[in-house]
């Protein structure tokens, strides 16, 4: 500000015309001051030559051995729980056209590792949960993983001829046929079933991961600060993670390089939930990589997991209601096969949880979750369950005509859907709410014929501002058996 006259005093031999002229380009500069702070999007991640799809199909396929060949917490535990709703929190800052059906859980070892697979699974150690000082880190820890999905780093990896033998190699697995992927010069689960990042990959899983931290509220550099906690562990051998994630240098420098220029924000405290899990985590028996690998040899873990009530992730989340989902239809199902249990156990999800059949399954899509049995559930539909859909921003603030769009969006994708009892008020989780009866086809066939289904679907606001609908699905003749079931779900439902 006073520069001008410094330089007048300091140089007197210099003309007043140069100091007038560089005053005024001085006080019309302010870029040499401050540079302008925008916020960050994510990048396009690329088109590699394996579909969507096919890496769907390789990710579940993966995780199928993983619960085979690793000791899995159930998605009942408090633990895993506490780990989805964190993992969920992160998934709803990613568009909705770039994201995957990611799915979290908990491996039962010690060791600090983390991996994802193609398509989304994301499987996190205690030992990664133990080692975290605060929720942050633990965040950064996943948003670096659903950065390998999200770039698909696996999916560039291998030319597209490759990808064949690999996904031939998975079934054979699946199939009793050991050391199919060893011979293909992948690790075996046991190790970490997924290919080894370059330090391109994991440089850009940093900067990948770091945006979404930051979108959803978390300090990016405690995702740096964890890596840079885990280097000064190499002297006493060193984490897991160090193996299968090459440090690509300089991780701290480069994250604070990246925030620099964006704006800054009042980023979320750690959780009282996550020091909660971390004490139910230490609670946990936790095995050493070796232990893990002897019981693999000799089916232990799979029959661990299977005992627990650990299920690998299934496509159920592509899942539709009613049976126009193409290809969807059912036979031969009888109602033993999808009868709910006594037990319930609790979906935790980012914006709602709520209580379900222990013997039914739930899985996460985009924008949904399904929980249905698996007796009742065909290939892209459901005739038993519900499914859960979350709008963020809906086109009205009024309730009725929300219902209405839904109504009419479920009637473009199910033909032949009709209203049988007009929508009516009534409240769910201390809120107002809609119920509306529809009636349809389902995909249960008799003498080749779909038999009628009721779903019942309900609708509200969420505090946020968004649109929660549920829709429960049965067949005509077996609603009324289900429908207890269905109102005690909605009724532990809670929405924030």
């Amino acid at each position: 500000m006073f520069l001008p006259k410094t330089i007048l005093i300091m140089r007197p031999s210099m003309p007043n015309r140069f100091v007038a002229l560089l005053l005024i380009f001085l006080m019309a500069s302010p870029a040499w001051s401050a540079v302008p702070l925008t916020p960050p999007e994510l990048p396009e991640p690329g088109h590699p030559s394996m579909s969507k799809s096919q890496q769907e199909q390789l990710g579940l396929k993966a995780a199928a051995e993983v619960y085979k060949q690793m000791p899995v917490l159930p998605d009942s535990n408090p633990v895993t729980q506490y780990i989805q709703q964190l993992g969920n929190k992160l998934v709803t800052v990613i568009p909705p056209d770039r994201t995957w059906p990611y799915q979290f859980h908990v491996v039962q070892q010690s060791d600090i590792n983390a991996f994802a697979l193609p398509g989304g699974p994301i499987f996190i150690n205690l030992g990664t949960i133990n080692a975290a000082d605060n929720e942050a880190e633990l965040a950064g820890v996943m948003s670096h993983e659903m950065s390998h999905v999200y770039m698909q780093h696996s999916a560039k990896q291998a030319p597209k001829q490759e990808w064949a033998g690999i996904l031939g190699a998975l079934g054979g697995l699946l199939g009793g046929t050991a050391g199919a992927l060893a011979q293909l010069g992948i690790q075996s689960v046991a190790g970490g079933v997924l290919m080894h990042y370059s330090r391109g990959d994991e440089a850009q899983a940093d900067a990948v991961g770091a945006i979404i931290m930051y979108k959803a509220g978390y300090d990016p550099r405690a995702m740096a600060d964890f890596f840079a906690k885990l280097e000064k562990m190499v002297g006493n051998g060193g984490p897991q993670f160090l193996s299968d994630h090459p440090n690509p240098g300089n991780r701290v420098e480069a994250v604070n390089k990246e925030i620099a220029h964006w704006p800054p924000k009042q980023y979320l405290p750690t959780s009282p939930a996550f020091l909660q899990a971390k004490q139910q985590a230490k609670d946990i028996k936790a095995y050493t990589a070796q232990q893990i690998s002897d019981g693999a040899k000799t089916g232990q873990w799979a029959q661990q997991n299977q005992k627990s009530g650990a299920v690998p992730p299934t496509a159920q989340d592509t899942a539709e209601p009613a049976s126009t989902a193409a290809g969807g239809t059912l036979t031969n199902v009888s109602y033993q096969e999808v009868q709910p249990s006594g037990e319930f156990k609790t979906f935790q999800g980012g914006n709602f949880s709520i209580n379900y059949p222990g013997n039914w399954q739930a899985s996460q899509g985009q924008n949904s979750v399904t929980i249905a049995p698996p007796a009742g559930v065909a290939e892209n539909a459901i005739a038993y369950g519900v499914i859960i859909n979350l709008t963020q921003n809906p086109n009205s603030n009024s309730l009725d005509q929300d219902t209405q769009a839904v109504i009419q969006s479920l009637q473009q994708t199910n033909p032949g859907l009709r209203i049988y009892d007009s929508p009516r008020k009534i409240q769910v989780a201390n809120v107002e709410a809609r119920s509306t009866m529809l009636q349809g086809s389902s995909p249960v066939q008799q003498n080749g014929q779909a038999v009628p289904e009721r779903d019942w679907l309900v609708t509200l606001t969420t505090p946020a501002g968004g649109l929660l609908h549920l829709v429960f699905i049965a067949p005509e003749n077996q609603f009324s058996q289900l429908q207890p079931t269905y109102q005690k779900m909605l009724d532990t439902l809670q929405v924030r």
